[in-house]
């Protein structure tokens, strides 16, 4: 298989039989070098990335709905126009006649002249098209409801600049669990950014691939020597792995609890015990914790640099994430804390979720003033345009 067919694998199966791109990717990228390997993924993920872009594009220039086409025509020029818009370095001719190729080993002889036809006009006028869009979700390719909240929350200037942040590849950083430190050292303690990630040492469990706004998290927890604390949401393992002390780390799904487990297990935290259960079932004796850390499901708002699929199967779960805090709630000691992160950037499922909880926040801006949320100082918020990361919400909170 060619670094292009994988991409148009990953594409197909992403937007027909709504596959998650990581995965698919996985599979369809298996036996090739690494040379070909990071073309596939530069082409898959960024095609998945700007397909609402991409996808006017085609309409405009194909003149035919791209709902209408064949699902192997649709995935080979979606990837076909990403190619001649979005991928420096690929000559106008490859990008075409592999297009072309794409369609004929599907065995659609019939749509062969139509997808040369359409790959030409996107040759001769895409680039000219996308420039005369206007700044917004069409042309940064996001979904309209994503642009409203960014714009409600953060004002318009800061919403293109968040857009334009997450449609590049996010840093490779990486946590330190033991040796030698390599990479460049952040403003995050513990965490190195680097050029590459080292299989070796991810392998012996040196190190946790985790960005700097995931690590802060689990730094905020505070989590000490002697004390007990409760992750209700753990897998995969990388903030769980983070804490001192006596660490129950809670995941719901067996085959994540299993991963989860291997995790722990690799990255010798012998301190963490892996419990496969519900978080809003916990059994009773799971009480009296000194920390809990509600890492909650979320959109992920924050982090679709890093998951190009996730913007367009995104949706907010403020319910899930006040009952996680009720559970956290129950299960602290008197005196004890709560830690809420989300790794979104969506007022609604952020401070909205924190006021309605009855519970009282700590200053944590205070501690972390590089990360301090513009609004609410209390709060961190680690923002893709401004520091360079993952964009996460974090609160440290008390019972009243």
């Amino acid at each position: 298989m060619t670094a292009r067919e994988a991409a148009y694998d990953v594409v197909l199966r992403v937007f027909e039989d709504d596959a998650y791109a990581d995965r698919v990717f996985r599979s369809a990228a298996r036996g090739l070098d690494a040379r070909d390997r990071a073309l596939a993924q530069r082409l898959a993920y960024g095609t998945v990335q700007r397909v609402r872009t991409l996808d006017y594009a085609i309409e405009q220039l194909g003149r035919r709905p791209v709902r209408k086409l064949d699902p192997p025509v649709r995935a080979a020029l979606r990837l076909g126009a990403y190619q001649l818009e979005y991928a420096e370095g690929i000559p106008t001719h490859a990008a075409v006649n592999e297009t072309v190729e794409l369609v004929r080993r599907a065995r659609l002889e019939r749509a062969v002249a139509f997808t040369n036809a359409v790959m030409r006009r996107l040759a001769d006028g895409i680039h000219e098209l996308v420039e005369a869009l206007p700044e917004g979700p069409l042309k940064h390719s996001y979904p309209d409801w994503v642009a409203d909240v960014w714009t409600r929350d953060l004002g318009e200037g800061d919403t293109l600049a968040l857009m334009r942040a997450q449609n590049e590849p996010p840093e490779t950083v990486v946590r330190l669990v033991r040796g030698d430190p390599s990479g460049e050292p952040t403003d995050v303690p513990g965490a190195y950014r680097v050029g590459r990630l080292d299989e070796a040492a991810l392998a012996d469990g040196r190190i946790w691939p985790q960005s700097r706004g995931s690590q802060l998290a689990g730094l905020a927890v505070g989590a000490h020597e002697g004390e007990r604390t409760l992750d209700l949401c753990a897998a995969p393992g990388g903030k769980a792995t983070q804490l001192a002390g006596d660490v129950v780390a809670v995941e719901l799904h067996e085959g994540r609890a299993r991963e989860l487990d291997e995790n722990v297990r690799r990255l010798g935290s012998g301190n963490v015990s892996v419990v496969n259960a519900d978080a809003l079932a916990l059994p009773p004796e799971l009480t009296g914790f000194d920390n809990v850390l509600v890492d909650a499901p979320c959109s992920g708002l924050g982090v679709l640099a890093g998951r190009p699929d996730l913007r367009w199967r995104a949706r907010p779960l403020p319910e899930l994430q006040r009952d996680l805090l009720d559970v956290a709630a129950e299960r602290v000691r008197p005196g004890g804390t709560i830690t809420y992160s989300v790794c979104t950037i969506n007022a609604d499922e952020n401070e909205a979720i924190v006021d309605s909880s009855g519970l009282r926040a700590q200053p944590l801006g205070d501690e972390w003033p590089a990360f301090r949320h513009p609004r609410r100082p209390e709060f961190l918020l680690t923002l893709p345009h401004v520091h360079h990361t993952s964009g996460f919400f974090i609160a440290r909170l008390r019972p009243q």
